[in-house]
């Protein structure tokens, strides 16, 4: 989709639709974070906890923990980077 189209089709809007649009995009962001931070936790939760006999996660599943963490987090740098370069390339064609 071309940027300056869409730029164009918002500046168009009036101010009370501008905010509705802008009101509608923050809603589905928070949701998709919270999305994306609930299946971070169910996939190293799922992975790493194996027994629940203390109330803290001993040295091995805290480590497992956050070394998944670490990946997931990389991953969705490379991801968003990816993306960054894909939506880059299309908006100078």
């Amino acid at each position: 989709m071309d940027k300056n189209l869409l730029v164009a089709d918002l500046s168009s809007l009036s101010e009370a639709d501008k905010a509705q649009v802008s009101s509608i995009v923050d809603h589905f962001q928070i949701r998709d974070s919270l999305r994306t931070y609930n299946a971070l936790v169910e996939r190293c939760f799922g992975d790493c906890v194996d027994s629940f006999y203390r109330k803290s996660l001993g040295k091995q599943e805290e480590n497992c923990v956050r070394q998944c963490t670490e990946k997931f987090l990389k991953h969705s740098a490379k991801v968003a980077m990816r993306f960054a370069e894909l939506n880059e390339g299309s908006s100078t064609q």
